[in-house]
């Protein structure tokens, strides 16, 4: 059993995935990627691009009817790993403790040549 899940208050599907899967106890969060829904524009820079990229997964988060707190596991992907500490930072502001598990790797290139994209699965 599976639903997809699908707002207007992030960007919509660039290709044949859904924004979110609903399976029942878990919420599965394709890559956000930093595309300001509003306006089609990318923002500046690895600080705005984390932000922008967790406030489109908080949106398709709200719209499961979940917020933040109910994510378990991301995997944030970077152009560079020496965008990692900053990052980190912005992503600190959004997650509280006991933060979700997570991975983060470096990829060669990301959609839109962004700087960073973030998946997550969240728990009912």
């Amino acid at each position: 059993m599976k639903k997809q899940i699908a707002t207007t208050n992030a960007p919509g599907a660039i290709g044949p995935y859904s924004q979110a899967i609903d399976a029942g106890a878990f919420v599965f969060i394709s890559g956000q990627i930093p595309v300001n829904p509003a306006t089609g524009e990318i923002a500046e820079g690895i600080t705005a691009q984390t932000n922008q990229s967790i406030l489109n997964i908080k949106a398709i988060l709200a719209e499961a009817g979940l917020t933040i707190e109910n994510v378990v596991k991301t995997t944030v992907f970077l152009r560079d790993m020496g965008d990692f500490a900053a990052m980190n930072e912005v992503y600190a502001q959004h997650f509280v403790a006991p933060f979700p598990a997570r991975s983060a790797v470096a990829v060669r290139e990301l959609p839109k040549q962004v700087l960073v994209e973030i998946e997550v699965i969240a728990t009912r």
